[in-house]
């Protein structure tokens, strides 16, 4: 653990609802409504360069994701758009990763908690490539069915199952975990969404019950722009064994080539490579 910098005692500034404070002082109530029933959204961003690569559509999505979990955050889409950047410019970065999250409070206690406060923050920090040499197993859940959970908010508490899969596939040496969904169709890893290469089409889950990541729907468009075929629809866990190419992708992940999964090992083809180089155009010159 000595090379760990632990997270809460850092140098810098976290916004936090509207003023800057200093980083150690960004402190919420042990009686956290959000700590005990997970009344969290958050977002991940990446900043390219000194710009956030599609800030607002973020900001769009944590909005929706707090009315997903019935509650409305207190600053518009430009607002967070302008405390992010306010952000990234007072810890000095170029290159970074933004976290904005909004919660509930500590003014009341219980499942319901209607009249607690909704806290918003962010933060940022410098953080590389979030995986290397990915090899994946499957998960030891599965995503849950629409109507069991709001699935297509942000939401921390969808996160729980994610973890506790991460860390079994890490236990086995693998980097992430494959998830399948309730149906037992391919869904995501416990961070990003997946695409498979198949005979010059990417085929890649249809997001009906999680995320459709805003790094997924970047790639998607930048396939099409180069007439790749792009097909959205239910893949059944046998198909993996005839894709020539695997990739990940999310805003922490970028876009990440999927070298195996369980005993099934692929390479970093062609249309891997082009959608990176695409990818880090886009990004490192600030197009989308």
């Amino acid at each position: 653990m000595a090379d760990i910098v632990p997270f809460d005692d850092r140098d810098g500034w976290i916004w936090f609802n509207g003023e800057f404070v200093p980083w150690r002082e960004a402190r919420i109530h042990v009686l956290t409504h959000a700590l005990h029933y997970a009344s969290c959204v958050f977002e991940g961003e990446r900043c390219y360069n000194g710009k956030i690569f599609k800030s607002t559509e973020h900001s769009q999505r944590l909005i929706d994701s707090g009315r997903m979990l019935g509650f409305e955050i207190p600053y518009t889409v430009a607002e967070l758009d302008a405390a992010k950047a306010a952000t990234v410019a007072k810890m000095g970065f170029k290159d970074c990763y933004v976290r904005p999250l909004a919660w509930r409070g500590s003014e009341q206690m219980g499942v319901s908690a209607q009249k607690a406060r909704i806290n918003v923050a962010i933060a940022c920090w410098e953080w590389g490539a979030y995986y290397k040499d990915l090899r994946l197993t499957r998960a030891i859940y599965d995503r849950p069915a629409p109507n069991t959970a709001p699935v297509h908010a942000k939401a921390a508490g969808l996160y729980m199952i994610c973890t506790l899969s991460k860390h079994a596939a890490e236990a086995k040496g693998f980097g992430d975990a494959l998830m399948l969904d309730w149906r037992g169709y391919v869904a995501e890893t416990t961070g990003a969404n997946i695409f498979l290469v198949i005979d010059g089409a990417l085929h890649t889950p249809k997001p009906d019950c999680f995320l459709n990541g805003i790094t997924r729907q970047t790639v998607i468009a930048m396939a099409k722009a180069r007439g790749i075929e792009v097909i959205e629809r239910h893949i059944k866990p046998e198909e993996l064994a005839s894709a020539q190419e695997v990739f990940v992708t999310g805003t922490a992940a970028e876009i990440t080539p999927v070298h195996a999964i369980d005993d099934l090992t692929y390479q970093t083809g062609p249309i891997t490579r082009t959608l990176l180089e695409d990818f880090h155009r886009a990004t490192r010159g600030h197009a989308g």
